[in-house]
């Protein structure tokens, strides 16, 4: 970015056609969201100050930004947050980026505990930055819940989570593979497993297929095997009367409800996501 002026808007102006002719989508947020990280400008000042002089520091710092962005890097990986449902989430590389299709799990989780006791145990399989598992604790005061991770600096990203939150007396995160280290009876159980099918994830949007972690992605060459391996797992987990919620891909209803249904489960519901597709899906016992 070759800087003609030093005020706001021309920085701004000039960031937002660079984003555009790399293809980022919602380039004018994206500038604004880097601006205010990199001048310490909240995101009110910014629209309200477009006159304001920047220090050709603090420019700079933009600038590597700016290059990360066009680079197809995510946002919330340039300023290593992401907010979901309101609150703050530290990112890692080896963390999924916490998504809002995701929040069809927390809120098919609610509906769920709305029948059950307050006093709730969760557990969250898979929990990489914590975003599922904290989220529902956050919002239940009386629960307490379990969240697994077989990447250890996920795992301790989920732990900082936690602690930044307040939420550490009521969370444990066990760093092993799916139900490692873990024992029931669990109230409900949720995931959102890796269900992208193997050869499809180069042909995923940049910012999936170049930074996030291949192992939070990858569900094997039909995109089950997580799905497999898990229903097998979860049976003597689950209480009696319990839930399981796992999250699904695009087209996966059928084929996911027949892997859990042959391990002894029975379909609930399916819920939606905003765009009314098929985003989760509730199970119990049979």
């Amino acid at each position: 970015m070759t800087v003609v002026g030093v005020d706001l808007e021309n920085v701004l102006r000039m960031a937002i056609s660079e984003l555009r002719n790399a293809g980022v989508e919602g380039a004018i947020i994206d500038s604004r969201i880097l601006a205010s990280a990199a001048f310490d400008l909240s995101r009110e000042e910014i629209l309200r100050e477009p006159d304001a002089t920047l220090k050709i520091s603090d420019i700079a710092l933009f600038k590597e930004m700016l290059n990360r962005r066009c680079a197809r890097e995510p946002v919330s990986r340039i300023l290593g947050m992401r907010e979901f449902r309101g609150l703050e989430f530290k990112v890692a590389p080896s963390t999924l980026d916490p998504r809002p299709d995701s929040e069809t799990i927390v809120e098919a989780v609610f509906d769920i505990a709305c029948e059950m006791p307050d006093r709730l145990r969760i557990l969250d399989l898979g929990t990489g930055t914590g975003c599922l598992l904290l989220s529902v604790l956050h919002a239940l005061p009386a629960a307490r819940g379990v969240g697994t991770e077989i990447d250890p600096d996920a795992a301790a990203c989920a732990i900082q989570n936690a602690q930044a939150l307040g939420l550490s007396d009521r969370s444990e995160i066990v760093c092993g593979n799916w139900v490692e280290g873990v024992d029931g009876p669990f109230d409900i159980i949720f995931s959102n497993p890796p269900y992208i099918p193997s050869d499809e994830i180069q042909l995923l949007a940049p910012e999936v297929a170049l930074y996030e972690p291949v192992g939070s992605l990858d569900g094997g060459a039909d995109g089950f095997d997580a799905y497999r391996e898990i229903s097998e797992l979860l049976g003597e987990l689950l209480s009696p009367s319990g839930r399981v919620v796992f999250e699904i891909g695009d087209q996966q209803g059928d084929a996911v409800t027949a892997i859990f249904c042959a391990a002894g489960f029975v379909g609930v519901k399916n819920c939606k996501d905003l765009a009314g597709r098929d985003r989760a899906l509730i199970f119990s016992k049979a």
